[in-house]
């Protein structure tokens, strides 16, 4: 039988940040996710990685991002091997180039989720095999690919949806959101305090793809006009792991609550609207976090209430589960020995 050709389009790169692939290969991999959960879900196997080893380097913790790549790379027949903040000198005792030289001989493809955009950079250029974003201070690549899933799953096309994000946009899930939204025709307005809006870098990467694509990528500080027409409200945690900024963050972002009133002012049919958080979210007390919050500050739910997170709007959970569907796609298309078709433009 003879060896299908392994297509070049995606085969042995890194996944570092969404604005190093053209749109319509984030189209390609979103739509290559949806198969692959399709596939999961009738028990139909598909190990692309059979033989495999895989690094994941974690310097922040993290539950779906964690889970979502170890039972990825099983499913598709690899061996994941965790190695956690105290497992390794990386950055510490030893270079990341030199640590991308040992693992790049012993594993197939690393992930890496720590805070430098740098740090995954050098690991790409260095280790000779792909590298896959994890998560850094910049970027959510990985992210992105189940969010934009779990959208076309809902809606059944992306190009011409609006998608309000709501809260601190600046920090890598607004970066990423605006820019893939740019890339895939869906017009994303960052609605947070001038203070907390998108560097001026950011917003033009995204109005460079919003150019070809006709979506309309903005920012407000006003709440009402933010989310009107909106399709998805995003929301994510005040505070980012590693910060310790409670007070100021409090102050500023009460106000920007998702709250069901806040999904009314969207105007937007029951049908047609959805709340999507990428977790963990701060909706109650049921944490130490949470009940930490409350005794300082008298917050019984933070960036979303309650109701809404339980509400018939709530998608958060979908949206968890695809991101193991998704971070498959990734590491099948970069990685895996199978044949992928030219990438089409996207319709």
């Amino acid at each position: 039988m003879q060896t299908p050709k392994i297509n070049s389009v995606f085969q042995g790169r890194s996944f570092l940040a969404e604005k190093d692939f053209t749109p319509a290969e984030i189209q390609y991999l979103i739509d290559f996710a949806i198969h692959l959960k399709a596939l999961k879900k009738n028990n139909i196997p598909h190990h692309y990685l059979e033989g495999k080893n895989i690094a994941l380097l974690f310097a922040k913790t993290s539950t779906r991002t964690r889970a979502a790549f170890t039972t990825a790379a099983i499913d598709l027949g690899a061996h994941p091997e965790y190695l956690g903040k105290d497992d390794i000198q990386l950055g510490i005792k030893e270079s990341t180039e030199d640590t991308a030289r040992v693992l790049g001989s012993m594993f197939d493809a690393i992930e890496r989720r720590g805070f430098s955009q740098k740090e995954v950079e050098d690991l790409a250029k260095y280790s000779g095999v792909p590298v896959w974003n994890g998560l850094t201070d910049d970027w959510h690549p990985t992210q992105m690919i189940a969010d934009y899933m779990t959208i076309k799953e809902e809606f059944g096309y992306l190009k011409g949806l609006k998608l309000a994000y709501v809260g601190d946009g600046r920090n890598n899930m607004a970066n990423s959101l605006i820019v893939t939204g740019a890339m895939l025709g869906v017009s994303v307005t960052i609605v947070a305090p001038e203070s907390l809006q998108p560097s001026e870098e950011v917003m033009e990467i995204a109005r460079k793809f919003a150019a070809e694509s006709g979506a309309k990528p903005e920012t407000t500080a006003d709440i009402e006009a933010g989310v009107k027409g909106a399709n998805i409200i995003y929301s994510d945690v005040w505070v980012s792991m590693g910060e310790s900024n409670w007070e100021e963050r409090v102050e500023l972002l009460t106000p920007y609550r998702v709250t069901m009133d806040m999904m009314k002012l969207t105007g937007t049919p029951d049908e047609e609207l959805i709340f999507m958080h990428c977790l963990p979210a701060f909706h109650d007390t049921e944490t130490e976090y949470g009940k930490e919050i409350k005794e300082e500050y008298g917050l019984t739910e933070m960036e979303v209430t309650d109701e809404v997170f339980r509400s018939k709007y709530a998608r958060q959970f979908e949206e968890a589960e695809n991101r193991m569907h998704s971070i498959k796609a990734i590491m099948a298309a970069t990685l895996g020995n199978l044949f992928i078709p030219d990438v089409p433009s996207i319709k």
